[in-house]
């Protein structure tokens, strides 16, 4: 038996065995509550989460799921950017992307005081975890290139979608295809 001084309540007896034990079953509780498989919350959810992300950029007054699944969520006053595609599994922009961002870019750069939010999304394969990890890298290269292209970064905000909100949901190339995009939703 230890005994150790408890403030001005004098010794109190600790064993190092039950110490132990209450530092492996907290490490233990810390280690489950951070692999909770918790689903997120998404449109509709009625939870008063903001699905859009930060700051509520893409939405456009009244918000619905057909909205965001058919890429017209958020394209206020027309809208006129255009989303861009990816291969399998991946996120670099590809030469046909390039002109379409640089087209986007200069879009926004005529509309100084309009916001961009790029929605990363993806195909049906693979885990959602996965998904949403590749949505973010999808949108975060879209964001980097409108950067490089002069777009203040404090105008563009990135989100994952992951593969919740497909715009075709047939199980084929051609569709997941579709799919695999950025989507740029703009506000003011």
């Amino acid at each position: 038996m230890i005994l150790v001084q408890r403030g001005r309540g004098g010794w109190v007896s600790r064993r190092p065995i039950a110490r132990a034990i209450a530092l492996v079953t907290l490490g233990a509780m810390l280690a489950l509550a951070g692999c909770s498989s918790k689903k997120t919350t998404g449109v509709g959810d009625n939870t008063g989460a903001n699905p859009l992300g930060e700051g509520g950029v893409g939405a456009g007054g009244g918000s619905s799921l057909e909205a965001l699944q058919k890429g017209t969520l958020g394209s206020g006053q027309g809208g006129p950017l255009t989303d861009i595609h990816f291969g399998y599994n991946e996120y670099t922009i590809e030469p046909q992307d390039g002109s379409i961002l640089k087209t986007n870019a200069s879009w926004l750069q005529a509309h100084p005081q309009n916001r961009v939010q790029v929605e990363g999304h993806c195909d049906e394969r693979g885990s959602e975890e996965y998904n949403i990890a590749l949505g973010a890298k999808r949108a975060q290269a879209a964001k980097d290139y409108l950067v490089t292209l002069g777009i203040p970064g404090n105008r563009v905000s990135t989100i994952s979608y992951g593969k919740e909100l497909p715009v075709c949901t047939e199980h084929d190339e051609s569709c997941w295809s579709q799919n695999r995009r950025d989507h740029f939703a703009v506000s003011q």
